[in-house]
């Protein structure tokens, strides 16, 4: 038997590349190589590779209790999740559904919200989301997210979802208004819009001000529409803040969340709503429940990982990291721009530029021959076509962050 990969062409014959352990920002070969993990090992890692604090967190909850039913029974790991998540956001969340994935997460998020109006009797199933979005691989995720190579074999059996644009610089106001004639059109019908907050992550790492969060969000408001927000990429300081509608005057109806809720340690993930939103299912009435699950759901040795996640949270200044790295990119624009590259972006841990190159799509040669240069060199980056992005562990040393870039502007001199 042999392993299908993930976003892996086999018919290229790409190596497989086994690690043997993995440590900070490093994953660590057989043969002892060390490659720098510049991109979190697809986002997940936060706090770096086999956190001692998560890792004992892992061990000791391991040894009491694996999988048990959630529907009827609870356990403390669960609770402590929901008690310290609580802590880092606004009152009006007042409820956590737990999953495994952020395209889980995602699910839960579109179902609960067309829930809520078809238990409060209104018809509204359309929803509403970005173009150039990306919300995960499950169907639910694959319908709300751009239509692309990434799901094209299914695009007749994923459901319709209204699109406004991406609000690139310079044509803002042109999404709000699209948003705006939308809800003029069709807001009696519009259940719920879902949005990647201040960044659109596989779609190219698209930046936009969080003026246009807030915008969206009072069109929203005024039209009864659920406001969601997929911060499963965004959360836990990705963009500078420990989530990106911190940034933002708003707070969302529901947020997604996955990736470093666990500190890139095990899956979990977590749709927190408002109280609003859980009331529209409680009832005396059986069939109003909210009629979702998965055999792991909040597996406790998962919501322990997660618990020690939120306590380093607490108790270290994690941002500090994060604004450290911030601070390198800076010294590196320059260098970047000079280098003839494009759009050079910053925000919060991440770094992204397009190369001048033919050929931007996802499965272009231009990211693949770039992967296989940095690879090569020790260093981990995907890029996204012709995107290029950093977005490392918050315990990056200066010297992997000079190597990631040093690595990079060789590549773009050597390979193109």
């Amino acid at each position: 038997m042999e392993i299908w990969h993930p976003f892996t062409q086999h018919g290229l014959n790409e190596p497989i590349i086994e690690i043997e352990t993995s440590n900070d920002e490093f994953l660590i070969t057989k043969s002892g190589e060390k490659i720098i993990d510049g991109i979190s090992s697809w986002w997940v890692n936060t706090l770096g590779h086999k956190h001692p604090y998560i890792a004992d967190a892992i061990k000791k909850e391991a040894e009491k209790l694996h999988q048990i039913i959630f529907a009827g029974f609870t356990h403390k790991p669960a609770l402590d999740v929901a008690e310290r998540l609580g802590k880092f956001l606004p009152d009006n969340f007042s409820h956590v559904f737990f999953s495994d994935s952020g395209s889980t997460s995602v699910e839960v998020a579109l179902k609960m919200a067309v829930g809520y109006h078809y238990n409060k009797g209104e018809n509204r199933p359309i929803v509403v989301a970005m173009e150039h979005s990306y919300h995960g691989d499950t169907f639910g995720g694959m319908s709300s997210g751009a239509r692309s190579v990434f799901n094209e074999p299914y695009t007749k059996m994923l459901f319709e979802v209204e699109r406004i644009p991406y609000p690139a610089p310079g044509k803002e106001k042109e999404t709000i208004k699209h948003y705006k004639n939308l809800l003029e059109a069709k807001g009696d019908k519009i259940g719920a819009i879902i949005l990647e907050p201040l960044v659109l992550g596989s779609g190219g790492m698209f930046f936009y001000p969080p003026y246009i969060i807030d915008e969206l969000y009072k069109l929203s408001k005024e039209h009864g529409v659920i406001f969601a927000l997929d911060e499963v990429m965004t959360g836990f300081g990705r963009t500078g803040t420990m989530f990106a509608f911190n940034q933002t005057n708003i707070i969302p109806d529901i947020i997604c969340l996955s990736k470093g809720l666990t500190g890139g340690s095990i899956p979990l993930a977590a749709t927190v709503c408002t109280k609003e939103i859980y009331n529209a299912y409680l009832s005396k009435d059986k069939a109003k429940m909210f009629f979702h699950s998965s055999s792991y759901t909040a597996n406790p040795i998962a919501c322990a990982a997660a618990c020690a996640n939120l306590e380093i949270w607490q108790e270290k200044d994690v941002l500090a990291d994060v604004k450290r790295i911030n601070e390198f990119y800076q010294t590196q624009i320059e260098r970047f721009k000079n280098l003839g590259c494009k759009n050079v972006r910053i925000l919060g841990d991440i770094f992204a530029y397009e190369v001048a190159h033919a050929g931007n799509d996802y499965v272009s040669n231009t990211g693949v021959k770039l992967y296989e240069y940095y690879r090569k060199n020790g260093v981990l980056l995907r890029p996204l076509g012709n995107t290029v992005y950093v977005m490392p562990p918050y315990c990056i040393k200066e010297e992997s962050l000079n190597k990631i870039f040093d690595v990079m502007e060789k590549g773009i001199k050597e390979v193109l």
